[in-house]
C-alpha cells in the first residue's frame, strides 16, 4: 500500500496536470473560435463566386475550360491536410487512414495510378515519408504548413492548377476534416480538379433567361472565374481543417481534464482513508498506554 507521503506527492502531480489541461483547453477553445471566424469569412467569397457561376450558366452559352477536362488518370495528386502539433486525439490518424484507403483501393482495383502526395503540416510530412515508393511519389511543399497564410495557399493552389493544365497530374483530391461542430468533425475527400461541370450550379438554383449582359463574353468570364472557384474550395478545406484541429484538441484536453479530476478524487479518497487509519492507530496507542 502506498504511503501517505507518496499519495500526497501523486495528488500534487495530478492536481498540476488538471490545471495544465484546463488551461490548454481554454487556449485551444480561443484558437478554435478564431479559426471558426476565419472560416465564416471565406464563405461570402465562395458564395459570390457561386452566384457568378450561376448567372453565367443561366446565359445558355457554350462553355469550355481546361479545368473541367476529364482525361484518363495516370498521375493522381492527393493533398493531405494535417496539424503541425499533436495533442489532438485521433485527428491526424483519421486523415492518414483515409489517405491509405484511397491508395489501397486504387491498388486493389488495379487502376495503376501513380500517386503524388502533397503533405501539408508537420504530421502529414512525417507520415508521407513512410509512403514513398511503390507507386507513391512525395511532392515537396516546404513553404506550406498547417498555419500558412492566404498568400501561400493561393500560390500552392495555382501550382496545382498549372500542373493539372500542363498534364503533369490528371486529378487532384484533398483529404481534410470537415468541421460540423465542436463535438463532430468528419474526414472528407474533396475532388479539386478536374472541376465537375454538373456540380458547378449546386450552390444555388439556376434560372434560365435572366437579363444579364456579359462583357467581354461569357466563356472568357467563365475561364476567369473557375480558378477562383478552385482557390475558394482549397481555402474552405484548409480553414475547415484548422477549426476541426482545434475542436479535436478541445475535446482531447476536456477528456484529459476529466480523467485527471477522476484520478484526483480517487487518490484523495485513498489518502483520507490512510489518514483516518493513522489517526485511529494513534488513538489506540494512546488509549492502550493509559490502560497500562
Amino acid at each position: 500500500m502506498a504511503s501517505m507521503r507518496d499519495l500526497k506527492g501523486r495528488i500534487g502531480s495530478v492536481a498540476s496536470s488538471e490545471k495544465i489541461t484546463g488551461a490548454m483547453k481554454m487556449i485551444s477553445s480561443a484558437k478554435m473560435h478564431k479559426a471558426e471566424l476565419a472560416l465564416r469569412r471565406i464563405r461570402p467569397f465562395r458564395d459570390q463566386i457561386q452566384s457568378t457561376i450561376n448567372h453565367l450558366i443561366s446565359a445558355d452559352a457554350e462553355f469550355s475550360s481546361p479545368l473541367t477536362a476529364v482525361r484518363p488518370v495516370k498521375r493522381k495528386a492527393i493533398v493531405v491536410l494535417s496539424s503541425d502539433e499533436g495533442l489532438c486525439g485521433a485527428f491526424n490518424m483519421n486523415l492518414f487512414k483515409r489517405t491509405l484507403e484511397l491508395i489501397n483501393q486504387a491498388k486493389d482495383e488495379a487502376l495503376n495510378y501513380m500517386f503524388v502526395v502533397y503533405p501539408i503540416g508537420k504530421k502529414a510530412s512525417n507520415f508521407a515519408q513512410k509512403l514513398a515508393g511503390d507507386g507513391v511519389e512525395i511532392a515537396v511543399t516546404d513553404y506550406m504548413t498547417a498555419k500558412s497564410p492566404g498568400e501561400d495557399i493561393a500560390r500552392f493552389t495555382n501550382e496545382l492548377t498549372r500542373a493539372f493544365v500542363a498534364g503533369e497530374i490528371d486529378e487532384v483530391e484533398v483529404v481534410y476534416t470537415h468541421y460540423k461542430s465542436v463535438s463532430k468533425q468528419t474526414v472528407t475527400t474533396r475532388r479539386l480538379l478536374p472541376i465537375e461541370a454538373d456540380s458547378l450550379a449546386t450552390g444555388g438554383k439556376v434560372v434560365r433567361n435572366k437579363p444579364y449582359l456579359f462583357e467581354p463574353d461569357v466563356n472568357t468570364i467563365y475561364n476567369e472565374i473557375l480558378p477562383l472557384y478552385v482557390l475558394s474550395s482549397m481555402q474552405e478545406a484548409i480553414s475547415s481543417n484548422r477549426v476541426s484541429e482545434q475542436a479535436a484538441r478541445v475535446m482531447a484536453m476536456q477528456s484529459a481534464n476529466d480523467n485527471a479530476k477522476e484520478l484526483l478524487e480517487e487518490l484523495q479518497l485513498e489518502y483520507n482513508k490512510l489518514r483516518q487509519q493513522s489517526i485511529t492507530s494513534e488513538l489506540l496507542d494512546i488509549i492502550g498506554g493509559k490502560v497500562d
